[in-house]
């Protein structure tokens, strides 16, 4: 099958030093060292804040950079032959994309013509880079390393314009990201898994599903995701009560989302049982949803009703909207990305719409934050629409339908070779048998 060349001898290592040589290029050309001297050209109205005193955000990127490895890698390794490329390919993305994102967003607040890297830079840069790990998802076990470096170098150039227009144009209020990150990361991903389809994969596929340790793994990523959350909603809000704010909002939406996704996932099971999926993932939504306004005066019990909301929708996607995605729309969305960061991304944009008619935030208008939500969508859709497209040229190896979801196809995996001998081993008894 020359369409599914899959060796990626050459293609693989061209691709990825080529990338990143040029970056290296372009790192040389524009980035120094922030020395903490401003020519007022900031890009946001809280960097002089930040750069009195450089290492203060640490933690908050040190948290935030544990849920983009740990927590979005280890979220993906349900699939049960397919761990390997999940963390690993998480690793590499993320990798590259925080380098990516850094010069995509930094040619937006040059300084002097340069990019002047802080920890508020790099920040941003890891947030770029889970727009990409969302997506990500979507395709999982469909696509080869090679489609996604191209579909990370695409996305996060898309992004960094939508980032622009939402944050420095619009100036809505978008502070956890549920519309720039959540939303433009999942219907991005859905629009490539759309464009890439593969009818041979309609009925499904035996290694598309978890086993019980891959489950267990799945919920490492989880809990990471889970306990961090409150940084990555609160990691660029102004300093002081602002971001406490922040923290607090993310902090009980989450804890109100667990509960709501229990409750709905028991409800909507066979025999009342809990669904692993569901808690893996719904979970979380709380942290999306609240995203917009996490930093807005909506009260504690306001935070809390949105992860409750949050919850419900989330589960009740994995339940119901997931397979009829597939079967009607001919989305084929390996981890659900629509449930946890769709749906309750556009929850978070409209919440933020209302929350802004309500005056919950000062300069904050419902007209902005509703375009701010329209943009990244629109912006989503279309971007993933012509990534997905470049991606299906058949010349990145992308797997055929027989081998996805499946390591062997692009890593040297021990436990097969074991596999392999213990086969051949059964065959000569069984030939030992026979001539007996």
């Amino acid at each position: 099958m020359p369409a599914y060349s899959t060796n990626m001898r050459l293609k693989f290592p061209i691709v990825a030093l080529a990338l990143e040589i040029i970056t290296i290029i372009l790192f040389a050309v524009f980035a120094v060292y922030d020395d903490g001297k401003s020519d007022g050209h900031g890009e946001h109205s809280n960097k002089t804040d930040h750069e009195k005193k450089p290492m203060d955000l640490y933690p908050m990127f040190q948290d935030v950079h544990v849920m983009i490895f740990i927590g979005f890698g280890f979220l993906m390794t349900f699939l049960k032959r397919y761990g390997f490329s999940s963390v690993g390919i998480n690793l590499l993305l993320a990798a590259f994309g925080l380098q990516w994102g850094l010069l995509m967003q930094g040619i937006w607040h040059m300084d002097h013509g340069k990019i002047k890297v802080n920890i508020f830079k790099i920040i941003n840069a890891d947030f770029s880079t889970a727009t990409v790990l969302i997506s990500f998802g979507a395709v999982l076990g469909k696509t080869s390393p090679v489609q996604l470096l191209i579909m990370t170098i695409l996305e996060i150039t898309i992004f960094s314009i939508n980032e622009h227009l939402v944050a420095s144009i619009l100036k809505a209020n978008d502070v956890g990201a549920s519309m720039i990150i959540h939303a433009y990361g999942a219907y991005f991903g859905l629009a490539v898994a759309r464009v890439l389809y593969r009818p041979g994969l309609r009925n499904g596929h035996e290694n598309d599903g978890s086993v019980y340790h891959s489950d267990m793994f799945a919920m490492i990523g989880t809990v990471f995701l889970w306990m961090f959350w409150p940084s990555f909603n609160s990691a660029i809000a102004d300093p002081g009560y602002t971001q406490l704010t922040a923290v607090i909002n993310t902090y009980l939406s989450l804890a109100a989302c667990v509960l709501s996704a229990y409750a709905i996932s028991s409800l909507v099971e066979h025999k009342g049982k809990l669904d692993m999926v569901h808690i893996q993932n719904a979970t979380l939504a709380g942290g999306v949803a609240v995203g917009t306004c996490a930093d807005m005066n909506i009260e504690p019990f306001g935070a809390m009703l949105i992860g409750l909301l949050a919850g419900v929708i989330s589960t009740l996607g994995f339940k119901y909207l997931t397979p009829m995605l597939a079967s009607n729309l001919g989305i084929q969305d390996t981890c659900g990305v629509h449930n946890l960061h769709g749906m309750p991304g556009i929850l978070g944009g409209l919440a933020g719409v209302v929350a802004a008619a309500m005056g919950k935030k000062k300069n904050a208008t419902a007209s902005m934050q509703a375009a701010a939500l329209a943009s990244s969508i629109g912006f989503a859709l279309v971007g993933g629409a012509i990534t997905g497209l470049i991606m299906k040229l058949p010349i990145w190896g992308q797997p055929p339908d027989q081998n996805c979801f499946d390591d062997s196809i692009y890593w040297e995996v021990p436990q097969e070779e074991e596999e392999n001998e213990g086969s051949l081993v059964h065959a000569d008894h069984s030939k030992n048998k026979a001539e007996a």
